[in-house]
């Protein structure tokens, strides 16, 4: 029997453990809700009732036929606005987790490999970051840096990269005294190589799931930085800036609470794929959750 067939064979059986982790009704929950962000995402500028930015209709009108989710303080269509803030939260937040999750993978993957003193400057620049709590670190960094999503997207870089580090770190010092990763060594590959052919395509998942969990932490944090001034600058729709609009207005409740209700289902949504991605690549776990299905 050939290598390649025995390859297919091993990754049908792994596909057959891996799937019933994603049909959960958590998990088909989680896909539906976060697809349905995403396209609304994609498609936001074409599907928008109103403009989100013109002020053209009456102040703080409650939820109605023509105003699905009210108007806010200054005559803005609210649902229009929820629906464009998705076109800014979302892409922000991938973009924010890609970067973290690049940024500490390599260096976490560099200290774990090489070890001595390189990893001791990486880890502790790391703890450095640890010592200060998350969002009160990012709050001074945006602060510092001044109001603006791009800031507030370079403050949580700077705070988030370090979990990925440990991870990655941890990972790797495992995985490089591995017989497959030593014989390629004796081979002739390089450090460099033999990171990334032997070592980092063994370490990836788990970090790939800690990056699927964080999508909703980053959303969360991202709209905290706009709730406190320190994100999107107005008139920017955005989420966590709407929320803190309504906020001022407590009497209207629509103007924050559909907002929030956004937040609320795409955290959900990335957290309920992130579970069930760990469920799946969890080899224990899979196999419980296929037992159950079956």
């Amino acid at each position: 029997m050939t290598t390649d067939v025995l390859a297919t064979r091993a990754k049908r059986r792994r596909w057959i453990k891996i799937s019933p982790s994603f049909r959960t009704p958590l998990a088909i929950t989680g896909m539906v809700i976060a697809l349905a962000w995403v396209l609304i995402a994609i498609f936001s500028q074409w599907i928008v009732p109103f403009n989100p930015l013109a002020q053209d209709f009456p102040r703080l009108q409650p939820p109605s036929a023509e105003h699905l989710f009210g108007t806010d303080q200054v005559g803005r269509d609210v649902f229009s606005r929820v629906l464009s803030g998705a076109s800014i939260s979302l892409p922000l937040a991938l973009m924010l987790v890609a970067a973290s999750m690049i940024l500490g993978g390599v260096l976490g993957a560099i200290a774990g490999y090489f070890g001595k003193a390189v990893d001791e400057v990486i880890m502790r620049i790391a703890d450095l970051v640890f010592a200060f709590p998350t969002i009160i670190l990012a709050m001074v960094i945006a602060a510092a840096l001044g109001p603006s999503l791009t800031n507030a997207v370079i403050a949580m870089l700077i705070v988030s990269w370090p979990a990925y580090a440990r991870v990655t770190r941890s990972l790797v010092m495992t995985a490089r005294n591995q017989e497959y990763v030593v014989a390629g060594r004796l081979l002739g590959n390089g450090p460099f190589t033999s990171l990334r052919r032997d070592v980092l395509p063994n370490v990836i998942s788990p970090v790939f799931v800690l990056a699927m969990l964080d999508v909703g932490t980053a959303i969360l944090l991202l709209a905290g930085l706009s709730f406190l001034g320190l994100g999107a600058v107005p008139p920017t729709p955005d989420w966590g800036a709407m929320v803190s609009d309504g906020v001022q207005q407590f009497s209207s409740w629509w103007i924050s609470a559909f907002p929030g209700l956004a937040i609320f289902t795409v955290v959900m949504a990335f957290n309920f794929i992130g579970d069930s991605l760990r469920d799946s690549l969890d080899p224990h776990t899979a196999d419980a959750v296929q037992g159950r299905a079956m």
